[in-house]
């Protein structure tokens, strides 16, 4: 059962240009909606990507699909999409993706910015390496997005990785390996990992996830997201099952390039980033 909205609050910042919007269920859900400016795939990946990090023990908001109606589209102000060329156009009523917003309904602090030294005392700084292993599966070819909460009376931040809808490559659905795609900008995040050891729990359980976690993840799908072809979608979850082996290769070049993100890790032979990238701040059968 999607999650009903029942009023939108303001318009949130980024390219999907998603909105915030209050649930029956009394929770606020970041909305992003199917006629969003990327991709109406971003969606897809939005649910299929957070629900993967969360299944390893990831720090993730809570996804679902969130109904908005024609009533409350037609009877809200600002409930358009701005589009290319100048064109506006409502956002479309259905089925959308929803993530609960951070820190809630009274939150403490919520920041998309940390100082340096603020960073070294985030709670849960080594998830950053648990959420490469995510990234480099799901070919995130966006920037690692995090946002930090510190609640009232805390005196520690924590990390909660969120925007997932680059993953698969947003609307290609296709994986463009490159070193430096679905990183954090900053390489101090990373400063503590001295080897694999740093990647667990989470690498591990990636490589073990079962064909049968990732079928129902995808089966929670609806299927305007992806133009209702079952072919496609089951291609892409194939893709990420043979992928379980890769991602240690692909944490490896990351590691190897000259951004040299692990400083207490050594590295081997070094890759060198092209100019444009170093700045970017079994199977079962699936049934819909």
């Amino acid at each position: 059962m999607a999650v009903l909205a029942v009023q939108a609050i303001r318009r949130m910042r980024g390219g999907a240009q998603s909105q915030l919007m209050l649930g029956a269920d009394g929770k606020l859900w970041v909305v992003k909606f199917q006629n969003n400016p990327q991709d109406v795939r971003v969606l897809a990946n939005e649910l299929i990507a957070t629900r993967l990090a969360a299944g390893v023990g990831l720090t993730v908001p809570m996804s679902d699909v969130v109904e908005v109606t024609e009533w409350l589209v037609a009877n809200t102000l600002d409930m358009f999409v701005d589009m290319p060329k100048g064109l506006r156009q409502r956002y479309t009523a259905g089925l959308q993706f929803g993530s609960q917003f951070v820190g809630g309904l009274m939150p403490g602090q919520v920041v998309d910015y940390l100082p340096e030294q603020q960073l070294d005392e985030v709670r849960n700084l080594a998830e950053f390496a648990g959420m490469l292993c995510i990234d480099k599966w799901a070919g995130n070819c966006n920037g690692r997005q995090a946002v930090f909460e510190r609640k009232p009376r805390e005196k520690k931040y924590r990390a909660t990785f969120i925007d997932q809808g680059f993953c698969f490559n947003a609307g290609a659905w296709t994986f463009p390996d490159s070193p430096l795609r679905g990183v954090y900008q900053r390489n101090q995040v990373y400063a503590r990992v001295t080897g694999w050891e740093s990647f667990e729990p989470w690498l591990s359980r990636v490589e073990a996830m079962e064909g049968e976690t990732l079928w129902s993840i995808a089966e929670a799908v609806p299927p305007e997201w992806y133009g209702g072809d079952t072919a496609v979608i089951e291609q892409l979850m194939e893709q990420m099952l043979r992928r379980r082996s890769r991602v240690r290769e692909l944490i490896g070049e990351f590691r190897d390039s000259n951004r040299k993100p692990f400083p207490m890790w050594a590295s081997g032979r070094k890759i060198v980033v092209p100019r444009q990238f170093a700045e970017v701040s079994g199977v079962g059968k699936f049934v819909m």
